[in-house]
């Protein structure tokens, strides 16, 4: 296929990213809000379809077995935040780092 023949979105991805308004200040009810605001104000309708939770989420110390950790920002944890924002139609991303520090 040639690269004129690559058929293009008819939008970029669009949605919501937690850095954009919060930085390091996200919690949860922030997460929850954002995802009730996309659909309240015709946002998904419009193809809006992505909920970002970006940096500063995780807590200082992993489990025993070295997997991250929400903070106590995010008291119900993210796979049940995941599971409210796709409740909404909407689609969940998160934010991790391979390395011991994030950006």
């Amino acid at each position: 296929m040639e690269p004129s023949d690559t058929p293009l979105a008819s939008t970029p991805p669009m949605g919501w990213n937690s850095w954009n308004a919060y930085s390091c200040a996200v919690t949860e009810a922030d997460v929850r809000a954002a995802a009730d605001t996309l659909v309240e104000t015709g946002l998904l309708a419009a193809g809006y379809e992505y909920v970002i939770v970006d940096n500063c989420w995780m807590a200082a110390n992993t489990d025993a077995e070295s997997r991250l950790q929400p903070s106590a920002e995010f008291p119900n944890g993210m796979a049940e935040l995941a599971d409210y924002v796709h409740n909404k139609g909407l689609k969940f991303g998160l934010y991790s780092s391979a390395g011991t520090e994030t950006c």
